[in-house]
């Protein structure tokens, strides 16, 4: 009675019903922390299933690699030289090979993918039977090399004597083929507005890129059929760098840069306490990393909305190009996995020369 006089009842009940509340609430935080803590330890258990699986690839192909040599030391097939190709020698080099001249059809130059199988019978229809009948009679056991190689550009003539393989930093796509391009998806909430003048510009650049990339005809003609675009920056370009925390990109008038932006970001390293704090910071991570990406994707916009015309390439972390490529509707010239490390204008120039490199590997 005295309780209700004074008011103190409807407080204790108001107390009663917070004090309730607060216990719910506590029970659902407790809920969820033990929630959150096991598909912490589920992803850790999949991360760890996922390495022991790539440990047991790489330890695969290790084993497919070695068998591999088995083979080539028995038959005795290897390259008789092969040289990394760059600047003045690698000009040198192609003024070489395009100064040969033969009969008509009998200087090859073919691109040869990752897909076609020259060592096996079976494998051979993109390029037609007499194409690969030709070829086998003048390399013979040696198209094995020639797989071994792929993707590449081969270049042999009838008599033998040019036999050589090469793996530029722009491999020609097959006329016809869906080599050498590819077509994906922008996905971009930011600056809208801008983003989509720069889609439309880098839609037209990524047409034109993918005209130039496969309009390629392997076959055999009076000389070899070498583009120097293929090999050394002409014209104009634009090449990016991308990893998880830097983002570099260059325009460039042949060799010259003409143009250049980038940034770092700030994006969280490693962590091992596991847990909730694992998880929690991993989510952080992803997130400055997908920020990351946007900055890029819209930087890289931005640039090709001015230079809807050049060439793109783009380098760096392979996954994080991927990703990059994946959620555009660019379409790189090509691509390339490159160690550039320090800040950014030294980074892309460490990738700049990576990229434009050739590998010559004669039969």
């Amino acid at each position: 009675m005295l309780d209700e006089l004074l008011g103190r009842a409807s407080l204790k009940e108001r107390i009663d019903e917070l004090e309730e509340e607060r216990d719910s609430l506590k029970a659902r935080y407790e809920a969820e922390s033990e929630r959150r803590a096991d598909a912490a330890t589920a992803k850790q258990e999949a991360e760890a299933a996922v390495n022991r699986l790539e440990d047991r690839i790489a330890q695969l192909e290790g084993e497919l690699e070695r068998l591999e040599d088995d083979d080539a030391a028995t038959t005795g097939l290897e390259y008789t030289r092969q040289e990394t190709l760059r600047g003045g020698r690698l000009e040198e080099v192609l003024d070489r090979l395009e100064s040969v001249r033969t009969e008509p059809e009998g200087a090859l130059t073919a691109v040869v993918s990752a897909e076609d199988d020259l060592g096996s019978a079976g494998q051979r229809e993109r390029h037609g039977p007499q194409f690969d009948s030709d070829l086998a009679a003048v390399l013979g056991e040696r198209t094995v090399l020639v797989d071994e190689a792929a993707p590449c550009l081969l270049c042999v003539d009838d008599a033998g004597l040019v036999s050589v393989v090469l793996e530029p930093p722009v491999l020609p796509g097959e006329l016809g083929s869906s080599a050498g391009g590819r077509s994906d998806t922008r996905n971009s909430n930011r600056n809208a507005n801008a983003s989509a003048n720069a889609n439309a510009n880098a839609s037209a650049s990524a047409s034109a890129s993918a005209t130039r990339a496969n309009n390629f005809e392997s076959g055999w003609r009076d000389r070899f059929t070498l583009e120097r675009e293929w090999f050394l920056p002409t014209g104009r370009s634009v090449l990016a760098l991308v990893r998880t925390d830097l983002f570099a990109v260059g325009v460039y008038d042949g060799d010259e840069r003409v143009a250049y932006r980038g940034f770092e970001s700030d994006v969280k390293g490693s962590h091992s306490k596991g847990g909730f704090s694992q998880a929690r910071f991993e989510r952080i991570r992803d997130g400055q990393i997908d920020d990351h990406l946007d900055d890029c994707r819209d930087a890289l916009a931005d640039v090709l909305a001015d230079e809807p015309d050049a060439r793109l390439f783009l380098t760096g972390q392979r996954g994080v190009i991927e990703t990059l490529a994946d959620e555009s509707e660019l379409e790189p010239d090509a691509t390339a996995a490159v160690d550039a490390t320090g800040d950014p204008k030294d980074a892309l120039e460490d990738a700049y020369g990576s990229f434009w490199t050739t590998e010559l590997s004669v039969l």
